[in-house]
């Protein structure tokens, strides 16, 4: 086999890997919208059975993080990739590790559903829709990975202000409950801490985001405003 038959060949492996890799991580992306979609179910339903199962299918999202992580791993003991081959690399090992967060927020939000929940019903309506919110963004962030879409990677980075404004909200309303009436304490504070939850998943969603810009453009755009990044964009700086 001549060199440039065999660089071909080895290009065309290399390629195969690195889609196998981005596969793999949207195969788990999808795992964890489905466990952040089922513990808002059994939150806003009591359903204590689906927040069992959300529980149990945590070690799945785990298991394809150290999957992916040492397929990552060999590909930069290999093939000493560089440019955007390496940022695809660097971007993956990212990504999923904010993934394996979000799951980790979304067992909690489980958890929390098979404590005593008996608060007003409107209380469990917010938390939905907020819920449904943050994991449209997650879905987003998701697309923009796999279409490497920078324009609706900014479009999804920029809807976690408005995730933080509902969170705000429901704090506000929730503590004040609490206020009002001191034996609703415990049962406030379970929700308070599955509102905090979905507003994690949110942030990681925003950062699922930032590696997309990164691999795409190559830019760092991680601890600057939103408007600092959309210029950052426009402008190619």
């Amino acid at each position: 086999m001549d060199k440039e038959r065999f660089s071909h060949h080895i290009s065309k492996q290399f390629n195969s890997e690195l889609e196998d890799v981005r596969n793999l991580v949207m195969s788990m992306g999808g795992l964890v919208e489905q466990q952040v979609s089922q513990a808002l179910i059994a939150l806003s339903t009591s359903d204590q059975e689906m927040a069992e199962v959300v529980i149990r299918n945590d070690f799945k999202v785990n298991a394809l993080e150290v999957e992916i992580d040492e397929e990552c791993n060999r590909i930069l003991a290999r093939r000493q990739p560089t440019a955007g081959d390496l940022r695809l690399v660097v971007a993956v090992i990212k990504t999923i590790t904010d993934l394996e967060r979000i799951g980790d927020e979304a067992e909690k939000i489980a958890r929390m559903t098979l404590k005593e929940l008996n608060l007003e019903k409107k209380f469990y309506f917010q938390l939905k829709h907020f819920g449904e919110f943050v994991r449209q963004m997650v879905h987003d962030a998701l697309d923009a990975f796999a279409r490497m879409d920078v324009n609706q990677a900014m479009q999804t980075a920029k809807a976690d202000a408005d995730a933080d404004i509902e969170y705000e909200s429901i704090m506000r309303q929730l503590i004040t409950y609490m206020m009002e009436d001191p034996r609703s304490i415990s049962q406030v504070l379970n929700l308070l801490w599955s509102a905090r939850a979905l507003e994690r998943i949110g942030d990681h969603a925003r950062n699922i985001c930032e590696y997309v810009i990164y691999l795409v453009d190559g830019k760092d755009v991680r601890h600057i405003t939103l408007e600092q990044m959309e210029q950052a964009i426009l402008h190619g700086e």
